[in-house]
């Protein structure tokens, strides 16, 4: 079971975790000091309004990647990375569905391997 997780696979993990810590430590810190965070993200000045408005781009295009890439991939509940980032966060979901993306790939590569050849 563990040989479908690559080292690219934990790579990606890792930075799931990151993402998950790095982002959770400052929502909570935000709603402990009861900030407007929808207002800061946007009206924090251009510098700010120009990275959210990167960030958010590449995650729409990410999040249509994961869908796109899950049903060629044939894993199931694809839409749930999307879902659960507005719970958690993006940084955390697509590294994660990067490393079950990785491992489903190193999956089907030794399915075709073991499978006989006529």
């Amino acid at each position: 079971m563990t040989r479908h997780w690559t080292p690219l696979a934990f790579v990606y993990l890792g930075l799931a975790v990151v993402g998950l810590i790095g982002t959770m430590a400052f929502n909570v810190l935000s709603v402990v000091l009861m900030r407007d965070y929808l207002g800061d993200l946007f009206g924090g000045g251009p510098a700010v309004t120009s990275i959210s408005i990167d960030l958010l781009v590449a995650a729409i295009a990410a999040s249509i990647f994961v869908i796109v890439e899950s049903r060629r991939l044939g894993m199931r509940f694809g839409w749930l990375y999307i879902v659960a980032a507005g719970v958690t966060a993006f940084a955390f979901t697509f590294p994660l569905f990067l490393a079950m993306r990785q491992r489903r790939m190193t999956e089907r590569r030794m399915t075709e391997r073991a499978a006989p050849r006529e």
